[in-house]
């Protein structure tokens, strides 16, 4: 403890007292010889590494002799360690106690032969003397390889640090570098490869790293390893991409991943790759890993098929809108995929494909034909009966087309009979019943007994019903795609005439196609289905094609709007997506190019500048240079997010005041709790003790504290989250007056963990969406209340205040009386979060919002929270800071 003199001496900033070794320490410095003297080379080795922890120079002046021996040991454990305390030793008191360290150590490394030894032996001289680390380096370049990985992660840190001060020095370093880059060791390899890279931007050090780079993204088996190498990849593309395209087809070998996550990671690169020379390579071998998904094989991973699937059916259709040339050899092979789980992709893929490119219509089209009868899928055949009827724009496949329809949907009534509405209940029942068990005693040959278990299977119900799929989804009351039917008949009937079609066959069209809708009408009557609430629109569709066909001045009308309009309408949404993208993809480039300061800009150095400042004269620029060196330019609403994680846990009355500040880290809350003395009594043993409710664990707890009077200490805790949903943290703080003895409990308020902090915005496509709502059991509803009068308003009031991204595209100039939109974002655990927003305006509500808000997710914490959020936020425009 330095004595009152010294603290003295150093508040007035004088000399300091020069200190002096107690004598009792001789007999320290002499057990610590005697350590470093022993016969045991791991007693030796453990007092070399305490002496590394020692910075007093009269403790480690007598013992230099003894750490030099040790250089010469016979084992390896001794000689590792002694280079270490050498090398501590030189760091802090170098020219007093050992100024021929360095080239001890120089000697020793020469000699030396052991790997960690010169590993050790070579960090005292990367730091102590860099020109004698060169020099050995340049002495066994040949060998560098032979010394080990730790040896190889110290040369290239060696060589950057060298380069930057002095790129002249590159040129020294370039052999080790490349062969490095070879090396068997992962870390070392990809070490070297961002070292060159980060050294040279010559196209041969640049193909050399990306080889590195594609070599270990196939070598690795370690998701984290392939994605970290995606990553450089990825940077490497933005100013390398023609060296990167010569290695596409190595990166795209990096799909044979089991994980989802790596295969997406792969695709995303790869797509930012592609150019008119390669892009053949690319489709062929895109088409065969989707190939490859339909195989069923024993070591294929369940999870991944399908998405796996989606997303290289995603991929195909980006290169078949940037390069047409491709179009036609993959929209064949996709289209045999209609009927698999990735039939909504190909399905959309095929109309964008249709529509953007004529001269591929007639193929198409024929092989649409000849394979919607293989549709199983609801959404995928309304989008298959809608190209029939948009696109078939010649005699024939208008007929065949029509033929196919009729033929799938066989003849009215499309309801199901008692009979085999009967029969269909009686196969459920005997379906959903279980094995049966029967258990006996029995008699062996041998003459003991024995008990028997007998399992009975139920029946095999076979499903006698052969019926085409179109008509089994008809008759399953699916009264949407029967209004589509009713309008591609309808549009077939109309362009029949123009294309030469005879007035016979046209008749016979056209009575076919009202029997049918009027079929339509009547399941859609009869039939109890989710979808009942579509009656009305489907009555009324169906009876303005019927008024098509029958009336010809309502056809002269309709006819131009029918044949025409949804054309054009797709295809305008088709330029607004391509729009978007293109919007997205410029201002990603935008950000990229954004210059934060001029190189001629000029520095204010604020401690130069300090007379000035107590002149009187305001600096202007010291909010900007704070912002430019810690890349935050809005320091302002900095410091109010952090105030908005400030909660007071007691009274300004109480003895002791606490207040905690918040700080969320994605897995991990850490509480600063600040704790006040407000008594003048030393306040002893006082705790805070912390308990949490909900999915939370303390995994940090307080220690016990001593407070003087009028004091304040800052206590941290750590506290653990494993899922998305609400929290509340509470406890106590308890202590002991030091003067009186009497023990004290303050209780304090509660701390309410708010799920904003874990939701992220996030995007995904609608058929994404509605499977994801269709698997997800958990929804939450909540009746909409609000004192917003105007629905795009609304809208964005829930999509900011739930940190949520939306997925409806809305047109902010149309005005409506109701508006419907998706909702989506996901939390830092990789929860999905749904909402959907239906809100009306109501006249005879005196113009307010009506509706309803629901949350769907696959744990039930996530959905009640944010129910409870959207609650609280949607009544008015200011939501609640802090709940």
């Amino acid at each position: 403890e330095p004595t009152s003199d010294e603290v003295l001496r150093a508040a007035s900033g004088g000399q300091p007292v020069p200190r002096k070794l107690l004598p009792e320490m001789i007999l320290v410095c002499n057990a610590l010889m005697n350590d470093l003297n022993h016969p045991n080379e791991f007693v030796r080795g453990s007092m070399l590494r305490f002496l590394c922890k020692v910075k007093d120079e009269e403790i480690l002046g007598p013992l230099i002799p003894s750490i030099k021996a040790c250089l010469q040991h016979r084992h390896q454990y001794v000689r590792k360690n002694a280079v270490l305390a050498v090398f501590h030793a030189h760091r802090l008191h170098g020219e007093t106690l050992i100024p021929d360290g360095p080239e001890l150590v120089e000697a020793f490394i020469s000699a030396e032969t052991d790997v960690g030894s010169r590993r050790n032996a070579f960090l005292m001289l990367y730091h102590e003397s860099e020109e004698l680390a060169i020099q050995f380096l340049a002495k066994n370049l040949d060998n560098v390889s032979k010394f080990g990985d730790g040896f190889a992660l110290l040369v290239l840190d060696l060589t950057r640090r060298t380069c930057r001060r002095d790129p002249a020095q590159k040129s020294r370093f370039v052999r080790v570098l490349f062969q490095m880059l070879g090396s068997e060791s992962a870390a070392v390899s990809y070490e070297a490869a961002w070292t060159l890279i980060s050294l040279s931007n010559s196209p041969t050090a640049v193909r050399a790293a990306a080889v590195t780079y594609t070599n270990l993204l196939n070598s690795q088996n370690d998701n984290n390893v392939m994605m970290i190498v995606l990553e450089r990849l990825e940077q490497l593309q933005k100013k390398h991409s023609k060296i990167l395209q010569e290695l596409l087809q190595d990166i795209l070998r990096a799909l044979s991943s089991p994980n989802p996550d790596i295969c997406k990671k792969v695709l995303d690169v790869a797509m930012t790759l592609v150019t008119s020379k390669n892009v053949a390579e690319v489709v062929t071998t895109l088409k065969r890993e989707v190939s490859k998904t339909t195989q069923e094989s024993a070591d294929s991973s369940e999870d991944k098929g399908k998405v796996y699937r989606n997303m290289l059916i995603t991929a195909i259709h980006g290169c078949a809108v940037r390069f047409p040339e491709v179009a036609e050899s993959v929209v064949h092979t996709l289209m045999d995929f209609l009927s698999s789980d990735g039939g909504m992709q190909v399905i959309i893929f095929v109309r964008a494909i249709v529509e953007r490119y004529p001269d591929l219509r007639p193929a198409i089209l024929s092989k649409l034909i000849s394979t919607v009868d293989e549709v199983a899928n609801n959404h995928v055949m309304c989008i298959c009966v809608w190209i029939l009827g948009e696109y078939c724009e010649t005699s024939e496949t208008v007929a065949d087309a029509f033929e196919v329809i009729t033929t799938q949907l066989g003849d009215a009534p499309f309801i199901v009979q008692a009979e085999e509405k009967q029969a269909q209940e009686q196969a459920a029942i005997e379906a959903a019943k279980g094995p049966k068990m029967v258990t006996k005693n029995i008699v062996l040959a041998d003459g003991t007994y024995a008990t028997q278990t007998v399992y009975s299977e139920p029946k095999v119900v076979v499903d006698l019903d052969t019926s085409p799929h179109l008509r089994k989804m008809i008759v399953g009351g699916d009264i949407f795609l029967g209004t589509i039917i009713a309008s591609c008949l309808t549009k077939m009937c109309l362009r029949a005439p123009d294309l030469g079609v005879d007035a016979v066959q046209t008749k016979s069209m056209t009575v076919k196609a009202l029997l049918t809708m009027c079929g339509i009408v009547k399941m859609a009557e009869v039939t109890v289905s989710a979808q009942k609430s579509s009656l009305a629109d489907c009555s009324e569709r169906v009876s303005l094609c019927c008024r098509a066909l029958l009336d010809p001045k309502a056809q002269s009308l309709l006819k131009t709007t029918l044949l025409s309009e949804g054309k054009a309408s797709f295809a305008s949404f088709l330029k607004h997506v391509q729009d978007k993208d293109s919007g997205i993809a410029e201002k990603e480039e935008s950000k990229e190019d954004i210059v934060t300061a001029q190189a001629d800009d000029l520095i204010h150095f604020r401690q130069l500048r300090s007379l000035t400042a107590q002149g009187g004269d305001l600096d202007l620029d010291d909010g900007s240079d704070l912002a430019r060196a810690t890349g935050y330019a809005d320091g302002g609403s900095l410091l109010s997010n952090e105030l908005s994680h400030v909660y007071q846990l007691s009274g300004f009355a109480d003895p002791v005041y606490a207040e905690a500040f918040v700080t969320v880290h994605d897995y991990d809350i850490l509480l600063e709790i600040l704790v006040i003395n407000r008594t003048p009594n030393t306040l002893a043993n006082l705790t805070v003790e912390l308990s949490t409710m909900g999915d939370m664990k303390i995994v940090e707890r307080p220690q016990s504290q001593t407070i003087g009077p009028l004091d304040q200490i800052t206590i941290r805790a750590s506290i653990k989250v494993s899922s998305t949903e609400t929290g509340h943290i509470f406890g106590t703080i308890v202590y002991e007056d030091a003067s009186t003895q009497e023990k004290g409990y303050i209780n304090l308020n509660d701390i309410h963990m708010d799920i904003m902090d874990y939701i992220r915005p996030a995007t995904c496509t609608d058929e994404v969406f509605r499977s994801m709502w269709a698997e997800f059991e958990w929804e939450n509803k909540v009746a909409i209340s609000t004192s917003i009068a105007d629905l795009i308003e609304f809208l964005d009031h829930i999509v900011t205040s739930t940190n949520m991204s939306c997925l409806t595209p809305h047109d902010r100039n149309e005005k409506g009386s109701f508006l419907a939109a998706n909702l989506y974002a996901k939390s830092v655990f990789g929860e999905d979060a749904l909402v959907n927003v239906s809100v009306e305006k109501k006249d005879d509500n005196d113009g307010k919002l009506a509706g309803y808000i629901r949350i769907r997710s696959k744990t039930q914490g996530i959905a009640l929270s944010l129910g409870d959020r959207i609650t609280s936020v949607q009544r008015g425009l200011q939501p609640n800071k802090k709940q």
